[in-house]
């Protein structure tokens, strides 16, 4: 199989694989290769966080022609894997000189299949792009060729969890590696001081709890498959014996009131309102936390989001590091080399990262108190080995990386959409802007994905959930009140119901 990813998050899937029990793991260019059983791709899809979805080759050949792709895609017997009723669709990569263009390919197997059935047949599958029950994915690089089904569907990032976005949020699964990268693993509590609409928030009380990012989606596409399981997929939907307690706590700040309410919301929505708090504060108020602490965030850097004064911005981030955030490591994702200049403290480890198609900079602060020479007479660390080996890695950034310099030209007169924060509390419930309130029935859920229980007042995990077959009935048909039971219920257009509540903000 095929674990697809982000750039520089190969390592951090491949080890997440490895722990997941696959074998033969191989790790290539935005994708990490294993081999497993049914089950270790259903637990693929349900429990990894940082792939975007997975893959499962069916045919490998050479294709030197369009002919090439159309010959050798006719010769499967695809009513294996398109029963009569399906309908499919068909997405492409290619590196090719050959092919020019993806859509081409994806319409050569399309041909293929279509002429197949109606050979047999005399009837044809038809194609959905929106919903198919049959999803097949074609990689082609120069005359080599993979053709693949995708167990994933829609892609693997969008967890379920989320209700409202502020402007350029983080992808979920980038932030669920950034994460694993800084090696934080609940240890300590967590910081965000520029929250957005949480998602780092929400990814860090995941991973803190090991619990599994799938539990909120509607369905993965290998549920559509002739040969899907469901006996063995329910036992591993309710199976939560590898979830753990959580001893710290997660901690969000932002200076706009709008992306606090949505923030809170999304919580809410995820059921972590216990393990989060969220709150409106400024960066330029931020004070040293009482408790050891790992600060995570994604400021502004001038493309998709601005402030009139970023290198003021990034300047001030630094002053309250070092001189408020002693003892502690910060690890801040950005894009402009002016703006880490601005910062002025030397980081440990820099990580190359995509954010969307600006290839950024994950770097990391140790901050101590005093200097350098005393701290590491102390027995501090402020560079791991581990560090200086990926540091001294050759071509490890583009050689002529530029960033771009457009900063007095952005936003003189903008008001300012810098998120700061402070740790003076605020007892606020923002309800300002276009956000919707949050609806228990709109958005319960039938099943376990309505096991964390959560409502206005904080919520945060029901403890009354039970696992399937007991008399408090099945993790995936917990409710507030009288949820159907079982598979069948789960995938009938009941209000609330996770698996169909495409018309939630109707």
């Amino acid at each position: 199989m095929i674990a697809k990813t982000f750039m520089g998050l190969e390592p951090v899937l491949a080890q997440e694989l490895t722990e997941l029990g696959a074998n033969n793991v191989e790790i290539g260019r935005r994708m990490v290769s294993f081999t497993g059983d049914k089950e270790l791709m259903y637990r693929a899809n349900f429990q990894l966080h940082t792939a975007i979805r997975i893959l499962k080759p069916i045919k490998h050949f050479k294709a030197q022609s369009a002919d090439d792709v159309y010959n050798e895609v006719k010769k499967i017997d695809w009513s294996d894997y398109i029963k009569e009723g399906c309908t499919f669709a068909v997405d492409a990569v290619v590196f090719s000189e050959e092919f020019k263009h993806s859509k081409f390919v994806s319409y050569k197997v399309k041909d293929a299949i279509v002429d197949q059935f109606r050979e047999r047949t005399g009837s044809r599958p038809n194609i959905s792009v929106s919903n198919p029950d049959i999803q097949l994915h074609i990689h082609i690089a120069e005359d080599k060729a993979t053709l693949c089904l995708d167990s994933s569907g829609e892609s693997l990032h969008r967890r379920g969890y989320r209700q409202e976005t502020v402007e350029a949020p983080l992808n979920e699964i980038l932030a669920a590696g950034i994460i694993l990268l800084s090696g934080w693993k609940g240890d300590t509590d967590f910081i965000d001081p520029m929250c957005g609409s949480g998602t780092f928030l929400i990814e860090a009380a995941l991973l803190a709890r090991n619990i599994s990012p799938g539990v909120y989606r509607k369905g993965f596409a290998f549920e559509k498959w002739p040969d899907f399981d469901s006996d063995l997929f329910d036992a591993i939907y309710n199976d939560d014996s590898k979830e753990r307690e959580f001893t710290h706590h997660i901690y969000g700040y932002d200076v706009d009131p709008k992306a606090v309410a949505k923030a809170r919301l999304n919580v809410r929505a995820a059921g972590l309102s216990n393990d989060i708090t969220i709150e409106l504060a400024d960066f330029k108020d931020f004070t040293q936390p009482k408790e050891p602490s790992i600060m995570i965030t994604n400021p502004p850097y001038g493309e998709r989001i601005s402030t009139p004064d970023l290198l003021g911005t990034y300047k001030m981030i630094g002053e309250r590091l070092k001189h408020q955030f002693v003892g502690n490591e910060a690890w801040i994702l950005s894009y402009r080399e002016e703006c880490f200049d601005q910062i002025g403290l030397k980081p440990s480890i820099k990580i190359p990262l995509f954010n969307g198609s600006l290839e950024c900079e994950l770097r990391k602060y140790a901050l101590f108190k005093g200097g350098l020479k005393e701290f590491r007479s102390e027995g501090g660390i402020v560079k791991t080995d581990e560090e200086k080996k990926q540091m001294a890695e050759k071509h490890r950034f583009k050689k002529n990386r530029e960033f771009k310099r457009r900063i007095e030209e952005e936003n003189e007169n903008e008001e300012s959409d810098i998120r700061s924060f402070t740790f003076h509390k605020h007892d606020i419930d923002v309800r300002n802007g276009r956000v919707r309130k949050f609806d228990h029935d709109d958005e319960g859920r039938g099943d376990r994905r309505r096991r964390r229980d959560f409502d206005d007042n904080g919520g945060g995990r029901n403890s009354q959930w039970s696992k399937r077959g007991k008399p408090d009935g099945d993790r995936r048909d917990r409710s507030h009140g009288s949820w159907g039971k079982g598979r069948d219920d789960r995938r009938s257009p009941m209000k609330g119901n996770k698996r169909d509540r495409g018309n939630k903000d109707k």
